[in-house]
């Protein structure tokens, strides 16, 4: 059987399916083919069930909650960090201004509007954020990925640290990505798909060298710089990722009651997210 397993082409994601991408474990008779596009394209063809399995926002997920469940590893959480709101001079509030974000879908920009609901968004391509606001099209830009630790290499400043925010507030890591699998399935593929993808993670962790020196050609910004690829990996690639925890799964349902009694999330939320709670 054919599993097409989308995500997004950077360093995080290529080191979590290094093992699956280069034939490194048993896949249990599933013929994997990998499928590259930013997130949020992923999110808008998860509208539609198009993959089999998927990177996506969490943000996007009760709006593909009756397609798919999310798996229990392969997440991405930031325990006191995550996405960076930037700007070329120091800012005292965001409400009111005009801020670049990656997607209306992405978790980054769902926890912008908890943090300050007041402002105007642009949506610009996540790896052109950091010029937009070079180039003064908008007073900030919300950047994920790479863009969280390269953005001080263009001279911005930082205004907030939104998982560093939601950590003081809440208490909780930032749950941002997840990796969902399609319900129709059946319970012995979606089983499948959940052990294929912790011992893929569990793989690249023990053989970390092996799968830095893969992921190294998806880090945009650091391509030449194995240190700070080591650092970006190791923020959204850990024990975490193996499985989220206890209060990982608490951070997920609270972000996505707080987006739906805030009106951010129109979707009604799901009773049952993970698949292993099925």
């Amino acid at each position: 059987m054919r599993i097409r397993i989308a995500h997004s082409p950077d360093s995080d994601d290529a080191f979590m399916f290094y093992p699956l991408v280069k034939g490194e474990i048993d896949t249990e008779g599933l013929e994997i083919k990998h499928v590259l596009a930013d997130i949020e394209t992923l999110n808008k063809e998860a509208l539609k069930g198009t993959y089999e399995v998927s990177a996506i926002s969490f943000h996007a997920y009760p709006y593909v909650a009756d397609k798919y469940l999310v798996l229990p590893s392969g997440g991405s959480v930031g325990d006191g960090y995550g996405p960076v709101v930037v700007a070329k001079e120091e800012l005292t509030s965001l409400k009111g201004k005009s801020i670049a974000v990656p997607g209306e879908l992405t978790t980054a920009f769902l926890t912008l509007k908890l943090y300050e609901p007041e402002f105007e968004h642009k949506v610009v391509n996540f790896d052109e954020i950091i010029d937009a606001v070079l180039r003064n099209e908008v007073d900030a830009g919300l950047v994920i990925h790479e863009g969280q630790l390269t953005y001080k290499d263009f001279g911005l400043k930082k205004v907030v640290d939104l998982g560093e925010w939601w950590k003081e507030e809440k208490g909780l890591p930032l749950p941002l990505g997840c990796n969902v699998v399609r319900r129709d399935l059946g319970d012995d593929v979606i089983r499948k798909v959940e052990r294929l993808m912790r011992k893929s993670i569990e793989y690249s962790l023990e053989q970390r060298k092996r799968a830095l020196g893969y992921a190294i050609n998806y880090a945009r910004g650091l391509t030449e710089d194995m240190e700070r690829t080591d650092k970006f990996v190791g923020m959204y690639v850990n024990e975490r990722t193996v499985d989220y925890g206890e209060d990982g799964r608490e951070a997920v349902r609270l972000l996505l009651r707080l987006g739906r009694e805030k009106g951010i999330i129109k979707s009604e939320l799901p009773e049952v997210i993970f698949s292993d709670e099925v």
